[in-house]
């Protein structure tokens, strides 16, 4: 789940509603797939968006699955939340013949986000969580791979929905740094990245990385599938095979939080390389 802003809680958690005409997307217009704000599931089409003048983005079709309708307690309006995540949309209403669908999902510019690369396409990528110390050093070091579509630092493994930073350290919540890697499976595998994240860090320190200790600092993989899970454990398996005492833990993925945006691409925007990260060749 992406890390959320105050005003970005108070319409997905909370069901605000932002102000008419303020939404970075009321007057946008170019082709590309509407994705949830909170989670990423993909939403709306371009090509289902039309101006309806009512002051929010306006469609009148949604991809299949992708929402769900909920009637409100007053039983005078229907809202719709992302159906992946539950996080609050807007309204939709009907019977308006605006278009030939005579439907208008009345979406919270705040709720969405954009991206330009197809639907079809998005479907297509597949995701690998790993946990290896200080987040910035395994998000710097992925995302230099080909196939990475994107790596996301983040908080997983704990007790408390949308942890901050400062929580994380204080060693309350559970939850480890990691990353969410993003990748294209006709130019890599998770088997391939699962072998570069036993690379970068060293598998062998419990709690800790380096300098950083701590149980946020853990060594974990997080897996989506059985087939994920069986990679990982193969690959412990070979490493123990060659003297290395392997601590890493192999759990289900659970919720991935977001962490904060001063996490994010800390060595690209700092110009630096990672101190306790360096990639050793295991296999």
């Amino acid at each position: 789940m992406k890390f959320l802003t105050p005003d970005e809680k108070a319409v997905l958690l909370e069901k605000a509603t932002e102000r008419p005409f303020t939404g970075e997307f009321v007057n946008f217009d170019k082709a590309g797939t509407y994705t949830c704000k909170q989670c990423g599931n993909p939403l709306y089409l371009s090509e289902s968006k039309f101006k309806s003048n009512c002051g929010w983005p306006s469609f009148d079709d949604a991809i299949p699955g992708a929402v769900k309708r909920i009637p409100d307690a007053d039983g005078h309006r229907t809202e719709i939340v992302c159906a992946n995540c539950g996080g609050h949309l807007g309204h939709v209403f009907e019977g308006e013949g605006i278009t030939s669908k005579n439907t208008r999902h009345c979406v919270n510019s705040i709720s969405v986000s954009f991206t330009t690369i197809p639907v079809e396409t998005l479907k297509l990528y597949q995701t690998a969580i790993f946990a290896g110390g200080c987040f910035w050093g395994v998000e710097h070091l992925m995302q230099q791979n080909l196939g990475v579509i994107s790596v996301v630092s983040g908080y997983i493994g704990g007790a408390v929905d949308h942890p901050t930073y400062r929580e994380v350290c204080s060693h309350t919540t559970g939850h480890a740094e990691a990353v969410r890697v993003t990748y294209d499976p006709s130019k890599t595998d998770y088997e391939t990245l699962a072998k570069l994240f036993f690379e970068i860090h060293d598998p062998t320190q419990k709690d800790g990385q380096g300098p950083d200790i701590g149980n946020q600092y853990r060594s974990g993989v997080f897996y989506n599938s059985p087939e994920q899970k069986a990679i990982a454990e193969k690959l412990i398996a070979l490493l123990r095979a060659k003297g290395l005492d392997v601590v890493t833990e192999v759990t289900p993925a659970t919720t991935f939080w977001e962490a904060e945006d001063a996490h994010q691409d800390h060595y690209v925007r700092e110009g630096t390389q990672p101190y306790c990260h360096r990639y050793t060749k295991r296999f």
